[in-house]
């Protein structure tokens, strides 16, 4: 009997590993057993941070509401709960984005929160 070569097999596995970590510094991307470690380390990682981008995203887009609603003399929650009343469905990205790209277009957004409030 002739032992298992398990050669085709465990280099694939090994050239997988080593072309995601493509980019590490040092042995991190040179030896698998580090690029794995490493490896498994960053998936971890990106994960939680795939999360946590959500709601960065979110607290940034809130606090630009914020600040225009504030120029527009209205709070935050003032100006949501007004444009919920008058039945305007925008999200937060697009307000936040409408203060930014345009002060005006937000302000008559603002005028209409308030008088549905």
């Amino acid at each position: 009997m002739s032992r298992v070569r398990r050669g085709f097999k465990a280099r694939r596995r090994r050239k997988k590993v080593l072309k995601a970590a493509r980019g590490f510094r040092g042995g991190h991307s040179k030896l698998f057993r580090t690029a794995h470690e490493t490896l498994a380390r960053a998936m971890v990682f990106a994960y939680r941070d795939r999360k946590a981008r959500k709601r960065d995203f979110r607290k940034l887009w809130i606090i630009r509401i914020n600040a225009a609603a504030r120029m527009s003399g209205l709070s935050y929650s003032k100006f949501i709960h007004g444009l919920q009343v008058a039945g305007i469905d925008l999200d937060r990205k697009v307000l936040a984005n409408l203060a930014i790209t345009d002060p005006h277009g937000f302000a008559s957004l603002a005028d209409m929160a308030r008088q549905a409030s």
